[in-house]
């Protein structure tokens, strides 16, 4: 009791919640995580705050869970880890400043609370744009997004894996502020500004990365205060459009070939459930929107910003056009069922309500991972192969397949929809993901992000990355409080 009363302290009374209500959305999620009820919901305001938290949490022996975006949540990452009692989750939503755009060096720095429902009206005002993630929630954290390396849509402005992220403000685990990145100083963030810096380079101090020891860490090393983010300037000219096939290996051809001569903006394959999902609002127009659609879509976009902006659209349109063609393939407007413009919009902006991925069934999972996209047509073929095995519906997978670091790799995700009221179904897909992830990962693909089951596929058989990981973990958060049963650090997946 008398640690809650200091708890209290921090934040005020109305910010530290423990109802029984509350807490149910904190026990569980989408995943099939077992649920663990925390102790309580604490939501600081400030970096102070956050940092008071962490002193706390240390004096006390506390485990601490940060959470940033709202629900529905996917991964399990954000549910206490099944072996630990009396956790407090450390909830970042109302710190939701936009804190400084800066225009001309295309960076704006923003709390973890910001969505990009907000942050997109905000950079708008000072002719950018953000860069977006495939029609994310409305509740989902921009700052979580990058940490968590999620995808951006365009990957012409995707150099390596830490984009569009750049610096971050983090209070480890062990209480101690600290800024990465041209952040780390000279002089505070304030006299950086003075000069016409804008914390724009993302390595650093020296030449430690301390920010990639942040990505995908899932909160066990530190909560983030502030980040800065890559922003592009707002185009005054966009086209786009769709490139439909039967196979997909063709849509992979054309591909590379446009992001070799660094042609558009916007590319990204979709299989019909992914796209008429993104597209329809309810089940019964996903399904017809799907039954319409081609069995895979490219969607790309040509888009002019700053001099000349409609003569290098135009050129580039020319060039794509013979570049499809050689392919067998045309660029269109409107495809059976859909229009460009309308894609456009809907990948501009926030999944509108409900979630996308909950439309056509009211759930559902993924598998993704990395791999390069010559290699994703073996993995489509083995998971309808699975499909197969475990008595799954192939018309209830859908595929989106994002090229990243300008070609080199991608992201390759299947989207296993499902509905959670017919008896059997969760646990057909649970054992879909669990089991089937093995297999993919036997043929290659790359867990970079390595939630509940794949965990264990992303650590094995490489215990010196493990033993690394933890001397880290000992270092940055010396008593493991920081979201403890994650990663190599135990297992929260049962």
């Amino acid at each position: 009791m008398v640690e809650m009363i200091e708890l209290v302290k921090l934040v005020g009374e109305e910010n530290v919640l423990d109802d029984a209500g509350v807490l149910e959305e904190y026990t569980r999620d989408m995943s099939f995580v077992r649920p663990i009820s925390p102790r309580c919901v604490v939501k600081p305001k400030s970096a102070g705050e956050v940092q008071g938290i962490v002193k706390w949490a240390n004096d006390t022996g506390t485990p601490l869970v940060p959470v940033s975006s709202g629900p529905p949540h996917f991964h399990g990452d954000t549910i206490p880890g099944t072996s630990i009692k009396g956790v407090v989750m450390v909830d970042l939503s109302r710190m939701r400043q936009i804190i400084r755009v800066d225009r001309r060096n295309r960076v704006v720095m923003i709390e973890p609370g910001v969505t990009f429902g907000e942050l997109i009206p905000a950079l708008e005002k000072e002719d950018l744009s953000p860069l977006m993630t495939l029609a994310p929630r409305s509740s989902k954290s921009v700052v979580t997004s990058f940490l968590e390396r999620e995808p951006i849509t365009k990957p012409r402005f995707h150099w390596e894996a830490m984009d569009p992220l750049l610096c971050t403000e983090v209070i480890y685990g062990s209480g101690d502020l600290f800024r990465t990145g041209s952040a780390g100083g000279p002089g505070t963030i304030e006299e950086q500004w003075k000069v016409g810096r804008a914390q724009a380079r993302g390595m650093g101090p020296s030449q430690v990365d301390f920010t990639r020891l942040l990505q995908a860490a899932q909160g066990t090393m530190g909560i983030i205060t502030w980040a800065t983010v890559k922003c592009i300037p707002l185009p005054k000219v966009k086209e786009t459009y769709l490139v439909a096939s039967e196979n997909v290996e063709r849509l992979i051809e054309f591909a590379y070939k446009i992001l070799w001569k660094k042609l558009g903006e916007q590319c990204l394959i979709l299989n019909g459930l992914s796209l008429a999902s993104i597209m329809a609002a309810d089940s019964e127009r996903i399904k017809a929107l799907r039954d319409k659609l081609p069995p895979w879509v490219l969607v790309y976009s040509i888009e002019g910003a700053g001099l000349l902006p409609r003569e290098k659209v135009d050129y580039q349109r020319e060039e794509s056009v013979e570049v499809a063609k050689s392919f067998g393939l045309a660029l269109k407007t409107t495809i059976p069922g859909i229009k460009a413009k309308d894609v456009s919009v809907a990948l501009s902006q926030p999944s509108a309500e409900p979630y996308w991925k909950l439309r056509y069934k009211g759930g559902c999972q993924d598998i993704f991972f990395l791999t390069t996209m010559d290699k994703t047509p073996g993995f489509i073929k083995k998971v309808h192969e699975l499909a197969g095995d475990y008595q799954y519906p192939l018309e209830n997978i859908g595929v989106y397949i994002q090229p990243m670091v300008q070609g080199t790799n991608c992201h390759c995700e299947f989207e296993l929809v499902y509905n959670p009221r017919v008896p059997g179904e969760a646990e057909k897909v649970r054992r879909f993901i669990i089991e089937g992830s093995q297999e993919l990962a036997d043929m290659g693909a790359f867990f970079s992000r390595p939630y509940g089951s794949w965990t264990s596929i992303a650590y094995a058989g490489n215990e010196q990355t493990a033993a690394g990981h933890r001397k880290l973990k000992n270092i940055f958060d010396p008593n493991w409080i920081m979201n403890p049963g994650k990663l190599c650090f135990g297992h929260a997946y049962e």
